[in-house]
Formats: C-alpha cells, sequence, structure tokens
C-alpha cells in the first residue's frame, strides 16, 4: 500500500506549515525553523508568508520584492518552502485572516502556524487571537532569552493545553534585527 493510502485509510491529513512575518531580511534561523519543522510534524509544505510590514514596528528595512527575492534565493533548495505575499488576495493584513484563507484552500489538510518564541509574547495584541488555536496548531520555537517571557505569556497560559506546541531546539544565535545592525 503506497504511503498517500495509508495516510486516507488510517485518516492522516497531509499537514501544511505557515511561517509568517516581513522576514527582514530573512536568514538561515527562519530555514532551520523550517527545516525542523517539517521532520518533527511531516509537513508537506511550508509557506513562508511575507508580509508588507509588521503592524508592531515603524518600517521595514528592504522593501517587499527584495525580501520575496530574498527569501526565493535563500530557499531555492527547499523545494518544500513556498514564498508567499497574500495580502493583496486576501485585502487584510491579519494573521488570521491569512490562516483562515490557507485553510480554505486546504479544507481536508491540518495547518500547522510556526512562530518564534519571541511573537508568542506580545500574541494576545494580535486581531482575533483566540480563534487562531481554533483553526491550527500553533507552534512556537524557542529563541535566545525569550523562552522564560514566552512561557509567562497571556498567551501561553491562555492555549498551553489547547493547540499550542513549544519547541526546544539547538537554536541559531541570528535574527533579523542583529543583520541590520551589524
Amino acid at each position: 500500500m503506497a504511503k498517500s493510502e495509508n495516510r486516507i485509510k488510517f485518516g492522516f491529513r497531509e499537514k501544511i506549515g505557515i511561517l509568517g512575518g516581513t522576514f527582514d531580511p530573512p536568514h538561515i534561523g527562519h530555514l532551520k525553523i523550517s527545516q525542523i519543522a517539517k521532520k518533527k510534524f511531516d509537513l508537506k509544505k511550508i509557506i513562508w508568508a511575507i508580509t508588507k510590514k509588521n503592524p508592531f514596528k515603524k518600517k521595514s528595512y528592504f522593501d517587499l520584492n527584495k525580501r520575496i527575492k530574498l527569501s526565493k534565493n535563500l530557499t531555492k533548495k527547499q523545494k518544500y518552502i513556498e514564498i508567499r505575499f497574500l495580502e493583496k488576495k486576501i485585502s487584510s493584513n491579519k494573521t488570521i485572516n491569512l490562516i483562515r484563507h490557507i485553510k480554505n484552500k486546504n479544507k481536508k489538510k491540518k495547518i500547522y502556524f510556526l512562530l518564534g518564541a519571541d511573537n508568542l509574547v506580545n500574541f494576545h495584541k494580535w486581531n482575533n487571537w483566540k480563534k487562531i488555536p481554533k483553526i491550527c496548531k500553533i507552534v512556537v520555537f524557542d529563541r535566545n532569552n525569550f523562552k522564560a517571557k514566552a512561557k509567562k505569556s497571556l498567551a501561553y497560559k491562555s492555549f498551553k493545553n489547547k493547540g499550542l506546541i513549544f519547541v526546544n531546539f539547538k537554536k541559531v544565535n541570528i535574527s533579523s534585527s542583529k543583520i541590520k545592525n551589524f
């Protein structure tokens, strides 16, 4: 019996990951998170959903087209990573709308939303944040100096037993901010 037949016969669903952000610029840390998520959760593909602007930051360092190009160059050998800018298509920059859009296009697939622990700290400020784990699994990747803050966050306390998975891994000591300040 083929692997896909096994999945259908035993009720397994294909899984998709979403890694959203400005990717300003994209770096090896984004790639490492994607590689670990693919392996750990058996993800068929991961969508890097690039946003035009982070609502919690004043402006982006690189323009959108440059960030898309850099992301495509970084991931060209990872055929399972798809670079997308969907804000115009869905008429929104809200994560909840992005996830709903991807879920509607992939009704029979299980969705995993990937983020760094630094983003979990302010997750409760996101639009309709309490609805997100009802649509998908939230997978939080530990980041240097953020684990304790993330685990004290309102979102972690609200979701830890309801659709949130915290992943410890060998971290890459890099961030977009460090790259820009180099």
